[in-house]
């Protein structure tokens, strides 16, 4: 579940999340001085989206590169039954 909120739910919702709060603090500070309210824009709200897209593939792509064994370097356990239960599969 972990390895799902960092590769996946963090880069896409932060920098959505950190837009919509700064738009929500321009506002409210612009409320209370009395200048114009600043609109979220659909354009800077894609663009956030857009990053956090780029985020979580750079994301993906370094734990690809970083992770696991060197191809050819371990070996496929198969599961099997042993003494009447069945084992996991595994690497080794």
């Amino acid at each position: 579940m972990s390895r799902i909120v960092l590769t996946y739910l963090i880069p896409l919702v932060l920098p959505t999340a950190i837009y919509l709060g700064w738009m929500w603090l321009l506002r409210h500070r612009s409320k209370a001085s009395g200048n114009e309210v600043p609109e979220v824009k659909s354009v800077s709200l894609f663009v956030s989206i857009i990053i956090g897209v780029i985020l979580m593939l750079a994301g993906l792509t370094y734990i690809a590169a970083t992770g696991g064994a060197l191809p050819g370097e371990g070996y496929y356990e198969a599961p099997r039954l042993e003494d009447g239960r069945i084992t996991q599969p595994k690497f080794k």
